[in-house]
């Protein structure tokens, strides 16, 4: 794993699990179709893994 990865928001967090809320906020996500960059290390792989239902990896 090198460089970084760019998470985008697609899905709103209403109705969510209050769960899914925290790591969608961890991520430093806040609008719909919000592009953050983010290093590419395990721990952020892994909050991306709790909730691809709501995010997108963009190339």
């Amino acid at each position: 794993m090198s460089g970084t990865i760019k998470i985008k928001l697609v899905r709103s967090i209403i109705c969510t699990p209050e769960k899914h809320r925290r790591v969608v906020k961890g991520l430093g996500l806040r609008k719909l179709n919000q592009v953050v960059e983010r290093p590419d290390t395990p721990g952020f792989r892994g909050m991306v893994k709790k909730v691809p239902h709501l995010l997108e990896l963009v190339d």
